[in-house]
């Protein structure tokens, strides 16, 4: 029996299944996300997989070539039932991650997990927790790190859902670039969009609430980038990675027992390396590829 990390992709992610000995042999070895935090944690002496996909219904596709974050001939191809439908709903993420730990528990031996989400990943995990814990599943959860999660909903979303008037961007041009891109990528989105907003994640019946429980006993490490700043800005907003606020990826204001164990942590940098890429800055600004969040991460984890 075995403990295993296991890497969460966030929202509209194309990642594919790796495991300790494979990878994807083209391109990165397992995608945008989590490739660096791979080799950190395989270093460290983790045994890490990566929980694989998709930005569409269905098994994870190859990305093509000169496409960002390319990769190909993956290990092995799992099936649509247990892969992340990342444009979809929260709660299906987290049933297709439980089928996906199910899977591990079998082939792999593995009897606890500790997640590393990464954006919406980091609520796929623990809408997965929750039902691993309800169900009683034979894999424990011993541990939770988040980079940009958005427990309190996304910039760019709440403001192109009206949750956020535009006003609180302030002009900024790479705030309202950003926004710009968005409203081009819900052509894809199959219902993410509408539950990135407070009105879904937050109040008495809001999704963070129905989630109580399903943390308790698991050390979280909540990890916030800040890379964009706006002096007098409205604190839900600024600082922000890109993407999501450190007010919400710090998880400021989530139903009280939702994450009853945690630490936080905040670094000026951008939401992936995407982001980082478009701002024509070193991938190391990203939250996903940078050295010290890295560092912290196996931190946590020992």
């Amino acid at each position: 029996m075995s403990h295993a990390v296991v890497i969460v992709s966030g929202g509209d992610a194309l990642s594919p299944f790796t495991t300790p000995d494979l990878a994807c042999s083209t391109g990165l070895a397992a995608g945008n996300t989590g490739t660096y935090l791979r080799e950190r944690l395989l270093a460290a002496g983790h045994q890490a997989f990566t929980a694989p996909a998709m930005n569409t219904r269905g098994p994870v596709l190859d990305a093509e070539p000169g496409s960002f974050g390319a990769f190909g001939g993956q290990p092995q191809v799992l099936p649509a039932h247990m892969t992340i439908w990342s444009t979809a709903d929260i709660d299906l993420a987290g049933e297709h991650l439980t089928r996906f730990m199910t899977y591990l528990h079998h082939t792999e031996g593995v009897d606890s997990v500790s997640w590393v989400g990464h954006s919406n990943g980091g609520l796929y995990a623990t809408a997965a927790s929750a039902i691993m814990r309800a169900t009683g599943h034979p894999v424990a959860v011993v541990s939770l790190v988040t980079l940009g999660t958005p427990w309190c909903g996304t910039v760019p979303i709440q403001v192109g859902v009206g949750e956020l008037d535009e006003s609180v961007l302030m002009g900024d041009e790479r705030a309202l670039a950003i926004l710009a891109g968005g409203r081009s990528a819900a052509a894809r989105d199959k219902g993410l969009i509408r539950e990135d907003t407070r009105a879904y994640l937050l109040g008495e019946r809001g999704w963070g609430a129905s989630q109580i429980g399903g943390l308790d006993g698991v050390p979280t490490l909540l990890i916030a980038g800040g890379y964009l700043e706006h002096e007098g800005g409205h604190e839900w907003v600024w600082p922000f990675d890109g993407l999501v606020s450190e007010y919400s990826a710090l998880a400021v204001d989530v139903p009280a027992g939702l994450i009853p164990d945690r630490r936080t942590a905040s670094f000026p940098l951008l939401h992936s390396i995407f982001f980082a890429d478009l701002a024509g800055l070193p991938w190391e600004t990203g939250l996903t590829w940078n050295p010290q969040v890295a560092e912290l991460v196996v931190e946590h984890l020992a």
